[in-house]
């Protein structure tokens, strides 16, 4: 092995040893974001992730159900449903002031001119009688309540089909997103494969003398790539299906429905 082998040798060494604290800048980054969504400071929730952990198991397919019974469950959609619901119901409050109101007014009392009296059946006194209101002389304001509840509630309208669009689009995107990323990462482990055989070939060749150090220092670059690569893409599948569990408004149990396979069928 020549020097200029031992100083490409090095340079791989201490360029993949560059990459260290960058992740664990960002594993620090991600660890104190933990712990503000648990309401605690920096540093609570260094213990409970302490401990080495693999990648939690994402399914090879998961059931869909309903898109649209499942997206209902979304809390901006019900939000917003409900807020037309509500807007609607202003319209018939608005609606009704145009007619006349009749109601039953009643009072009852006692009324004597000693204490003895206040039990005598004959003093009790009873005032009761319709009472009859009618808003005639205020048509026009009513009319132009009832024209801005109207408006408010298309309005609401416009706000929920929005709120609809947007909830769709996140959920197609995360499907894909799930789907795509499932493909990448089958790529990825037959890369590897490929990737640890072409390593341990030229790992062969070199002590056989038919190739120089520089092909297997360029077959360990490639495989520690496809590696890194490869890890990348397993995170972004459990958190690809993260967004989707979020989309669909999550907590909603799997229904018989289309399926998203992990080649991308279903």
């Amino acid at each position: 092995m020549t020097q200029f082998d031992v100083d490409r040798a090095k340079t791989n060494m201490e360029d993949t040893r560059a990459s260290v604290p960058t992740l664990k800048t960002r594993l620090a980054a991600a660890k104190n974001r933990l712990s503000a969504l648990m309401g605690e400071y920096p540093g609570f929730a260094d213990p409970k992730v302490a401990a080495p952990r693999g990648l939690p198991d994402v399914p090879v397919e998961i059931a869909l159900g309903v898109p649209m019974e499942t997206l209902r469950r979304r809390p901006d959609v019900r939000n917003a449903e409900r807020q037309l619901a509500a807007q609607t119901a202003r319209i018939g409050v608005a609606t009704a002031d145009l007619y006349p109101k009749l109601a039953l007014n009643g009072a009852m009392g006692i009324d004597a001119s000693s204490f003895a009296g206040l039990s005598t059946a004959n003093n009790r006194t009873f005032n009761m009688g319709p009472r009859f209101t009618w808003n005639i002389f205020s048509g026009g304001a009513v009319r132009s309540n009832i024209e801005i509840q109207n408006a408010r509630q298309e309005q609401a309208y416009l706000q929920y089909e929005n709120t609809i669009i947007l909830a769709l689009e996140e959920a197609e995107n995360a499907i894909t997103a799930y789907v795509n990323e499932q493909k990448r990462m089958q790529s990825l482990n037959d890369a590897l494969a490929s990737a640890t055989n072409s390593t341990d070939l030229a790992l062969s060749q070199y002590r056989s003398g038919l190739i120089d150090f520089q092909a297997v220092l360029d077959a360990q670059r490639t495989f520690l790539s496809v590696k890194d690569s490869l890890a990348t893409s397993k995170g972004a599948v459990v958190a690809d299906l993260v967004r989707l569990y979020k989309a669909l408004g999550g907590g909603w149990t799997p229904v018989p429905g289309p399926k998203v396979s992990k080649r991308g069928q279903g």
